[in-house]
C-alpha cells in the first residue's frame, strides 16, 4: 500500500492543473476578495474582520478542492479504464486503494491551507496566537477528510463521463451555499436556514471559532460527524457494490 501511496502522490504533484486549482487558486481568491479590505471592518454576524474571515473560508475552500476534485474524477476514470480491476488481482486489500487516494489528496490539501495562511499573514497582516495557527491548520486539515470521503463516494457512483459535472455541481454548490465564497449572513433568511445545515458551513465555522478564541460549537461538530458517517458509509457501500459487480 505504501508504494501505491507514493505513486498517487507523484501523480498528484506532477499534475500542474490540479496543483494550480488546489494550491494557488484559493490564495488568489483570497487576495481578490480581501485585497482592498481594511483590518478593522468586520463581517456582519461573525465578529471577524474581512481578512480573517476570508482566510479561513479560502483555506477551507482549498482543502475542499484538493480532496474532492482530487478523488472523484481519478477513481471514476480508473474504474472505467480497468485499473481498479487490475489492482484487485494483486495482494493490495480493497481498503488500501481508498486509503491511498485519501492520503494523497490529504497531503496535497495541506500546502493549500498553509499558503493561504502565509499570504494572509504577510499581505493582509493577519495576526493570531501560535496555538491558533496550529489549531486552525489541524482543524481544517482533519475536517477535509469528510469531503475526501464524499469524493470517494462520487468516484464510485459516477461513470467517467458523468463524474466531472456531478463533482462540479457538488463542489460549487457546497462552496457557495456553505458560505465559503461569501458570508452566509448576506443570504436571505430562508437560504441562511439551509446553509446552517451544510457540511461546508460547519467546516468553516470550526476555523472561525478558533480565530475568535472559542471552542468549536457542539452543533457544528455534530453536523460534521453525521456527514462524515454518511459519506464514508456511502463510499464503503458503493465500493463493495462495485467489487461484487466486477
Amino acid at each position: 500500500m505504501n508504494s501505491l501511496i507514493k505513486l498517487e502522490l507523484t501523480r498528484a504533484l506532477r499534475n500542474r492543473k490540479f496543483l494550480f486549482f488546489s494550491v494557488i487558486y484559493p490564495s488568489a481568491l483570497f487576495l481578490l476578495i480581501a485585497g482592498n479590505a481594511d483590518s478593522t471592518t468586520k463581517v456582519d454576524g461573525t465578529g471577524l474582520t474581512v481578512p480573517t474571515y476570508t482566510m479561513v473560508s479560502m483555506a477551507s475552500f482549498g482543502a475542499l478542492t484538493a480532496v474532492l476534485m482530487g478523488n472523484s474524477e481519478r477513481i471514476a476514470k480508473e474504474r472505467e479504464s480497468g485499473w481498479v480491476r487490475q489492482l484487485r488481482l494483486t495482494t493490495l486489500p480493497g481498503r488500501g486503494y481508498v486509503l491511498a487516494k485519501t492520503a494523497s489528496a490529504a497531503v496535497v490539501s495541506l500546502p493549500s491551507i498553509v499558503i493561504v495562511f502565509l499570504v494572509a499573514a504577510t499581505v493582509k497582516d493577519v495576526h493570531l496566537d501560535a496555538w491558533q495557527w496550529l489549531a486552525l491548520t489541524g482543524a481544517i486539515w482533519a475536517g477535509s477528510l469528510i469531503f475526501a470521503a464524499l469524493g470517494v463516494a462520487i468516484g464510485y457512483l459516477a461513470t467517467g463521463d458523468a463524474v466531472r459535472p456531478i463533482t462540479m455541481i457538488t463542489y460549487f454548490g457546497l462552496s457557495m451555499l456553505g458560505g465559503l465564497w461569501m458570508p452566509s449572513t448576506t443570504f436571505p433568511d430562508w437560504l441562511q436556514n439551509i446553509a446552517k445545515w451544510l457540511p461546508t458551513h460547519a467546516y468553516a465555522a470550526l476555523g472561525q471559532a478558533i480565530e475568535l478564541g472559542d471552542a468549536p460549537h457542539a452543533k457544528d461538530l455534530a453536523i460534521l460527524a453525521v456527514y462524515f458517517a454518511l459519506f464514508a458509509g456511502g463510499a464503503a457501500w458503493l465500493y463493495r457494490k462495485d467489487t461484487l459487480k466486477a
